[in-house]
């Protein structure tokens, strides 16, 4: 998987706009109100231990304490906000999007990795799956489905029933990367 961007770089990717919103609303208190808005929809959305610990810092707590009890997503989204607070420089640029290349070899290493029974790759994509069942649509679907494909179901007609186009591209991408890969 050499060239992919790591784990860390995606999440700070595909959260870059939240990220500024949220140092940018500590650094103009005039903003607090909109970004109060937006904490409460992502709590509705299924991030309350995040929205919890972004709610401490917005009342000024700074230290490791503010990180206890997050995943491992929740806790860079902090890490990067803490450290955008201190240094704006730091903050992820926003003109880079999450690579969508990256999540089919990405996934399929990680279902590979838990089928052989490493427990921190089950554990990830068991919090990876219960997200995506919280996204909705094709992400619940795919969600869904990863425990089956830890347990090492291929057959595709059954795996791609009642998804759309971009949820069944994925999930084929994801099969043709464990197939390719010597990954099953």
């Amino acid at each position: 998987m050499a060239g992919l961007p790591d784990a860390v770089e995606q999440v700070l990717r595909m959260h870059a706009p939240f990220i500024h919103a949220v140092v940018g609303a500590l650094a103009d208190r005039g903003r607090l109100p909109e970004l109060m808005e937006t904490l409460a929809a992502a709590e509705r959305q299924g991030w309350p231990r995040l929205v919890a610990a972004l709610r401490l810092i917005v009342d000024g707590k700074r230290d490791e304490s503010v990180k206890l009890g997050l995943d491992e997503e929740d806790r860079i989204i902090v890490d990067a906000v803490l450290r955008g607070l201190t240094n704006p420089a730091s903050l992820p640029p926003l003109d880079r999007q999450a690579d969508p290349t990256a999540a089919a070899p990405g996934l399929a290493a990680m279902i590979s990795a838990a089928a052989r029974g490493d427990a921190q790759a089950l554990a990830v994509l068991a919090n990876m799956a219960e997200q995506m069942v919280r996204a909705g649509g094709d992400m619940a679907r795919l969600g869904g489905v990863m425990r089956r494909l830890v347990n090492g179901e291929r057959d595709a007609d059954q795996l791609l029933k009642g998804m759309g186009p971009l949820g069944r591209q994925l999930l084929l991408d994801i099969l043709n990367e464990l197939g390719k890969s010597g990954l099953h």
